[in-house]
Formats: C-alpha cells, structure tokens, sequence
C-alpha cells in the first residue's frame, strides 16, 4: 500500500532573473512500512523536500498525500493537528525541552493532543530504544546518542503515520550514528512504522530498505529492493 505520494513537487525562491528552484517537479511514492533514505549533497534540495512532507512549508506548486489525505488542501490549524497526529519528527538537533525529564518529553506530544497515553506500547518503545533506566533523566544529562534516542521514542509515541528523520546523525559520532540508524531500522520492523530519511552520508543512506537520490531539486537515481 502507498502511504506517501507527491507529484509534480516545486519549490521555487526568489523572482526574476535570480529565481532558484529548490525543488523541480518531484514525483515519488513510499510504501506503507518502508523505511527510506533520501541523500543528497548540501543544496540537493534533500532538506526542502522533507519540509514539503511534513508540512512544514507550503510549494510553489504540486502535491504531497499522506495516507490519502492531501496536506496542501488543509488550511493552517488543519495541517498542524494533522502534523501533530499523523507525522513525527526527528530533527538533527533533537529538540528536547530541557526542563523536562526524558519521559515527559517523549509523552510531551501525546498530553498536547489531550490523549491517554499507551503505555504498553510506550513501555515497547522505550525497551527498544534502551531507554527504561533514563526515564527520570533530563536532557542534559544524557549523551548526544542517547538524547536521539529519546527523540526517536518521541516521534513514535503518537504512533504516526510516517516518521520524517533530517540528518539524525549529524551531530553524532561514527559508531553512534550506525546504532541510531540501527535502531530506526529496528523500530520500522517491529513497529510497521514508515521512515523517511534525508542524509548527506551514503554510508548511512545504504542501511535504509530504498535509497532515493536528490540532486539540484530533482531526483536523479534511486532503487527498490
């Protein structure tokens, strides 16, 4: 089954003669349970279009459709109940509140929707990801692999449609980077939880079930198991 599609994706800057088409005309589809990698080089367009599937930023033109739904035809507080229910996030910077202990931010997304949390399916979670010694813990005190880890466990506690990764291991080291995308690729399996992942590393790109390749906004090469 498709969860995601988009066609015809533009994303242009600026006006004439200095318009830069970040995006040229993307079409790709993504299966249900599919965990893939998006790598391209800086200014490949790879980031610009995770921020069109995730709704984070509008295109010039084209469609993104999730699980049927078209994000574009959504109006603002629409697309960001939408965002908040259906879509996680991990961001290369984690984006933990630092007052909050590691649980509290994992469950932080949950409380804001004004749902009960799960918690067998938390406690699943928070096994695989080798956090349940850290639940108590503040951000701070953990280390740059274990606070991915917290962000990932975020991400899936809503138990979202998709889950869109920017550079998750840009901030990590070599071994650390491997046991992050590791542990993504564990909890796509395990989970049936559809990951998109944009990466400057070929190397890391090549751990994901497809690799699609972006270059000057467009896509330029990619596989299928």
């Amino acid at each position: 089954m498709i969860l995601l599609r988009t066609k015809e994706l533009t994303k242009i800057y600026g006006r004439e003669p200095n318009l830069v088409k970040a995006l040229d005309g993307v079409s790709m589809e993504v299966r249900e349970g599919e965990f893939v990698a998006i790598v391209g080089s800086s200014g490949s367009g790879k980031s610009t279009l995770l921020h069109m599937l995730g709704g984070l930023d509008r295109p010039t033109s084209g469609e993104v459709h999730i699980g049927g739904k078209s994000l574009f035809e959504m109006n603002d507080d629409e697309l960001t109940v939408f965002r908040r229910r259906k879509i996680g996030f991990v961001f290369q910077q984690y984006n933990l509140v630092p007052i909050l202990n590691v649980y509290e931010n994992i469950v932080l997304p949950i409380e804001l929707d004004g749902n009960a949390v799960d918690k067998t399916y938390l406690e699943h979670i928070v096994k695989t990801l080798g956090l349940a010694q850290k639940l108590d813990s503040l951000p701070g005190e953990l280390s740059g692999g274990q606070q991915q880890r917290v962000a990932i466990a975020r991400a899936l506690a809503t138990k979202p449609s998709i889950v869109l990764a920017d550079e998750p291991t840009g901030n990590l080291d070599s071994r650390t980077s491997q046991e992050v995308i590791g542990l993504l690729k564990v909890t796509s399996k395990q989970f049936n939880q559809t990951i998109v992942m944009i990466t400057h590393s070929e190397e890391i790109a090549q751990l994901a079930d497809t690799v699609v390749r972006i270059g000057d906004g467009l896509i330029v090469g990619g596989m299928r198991p």
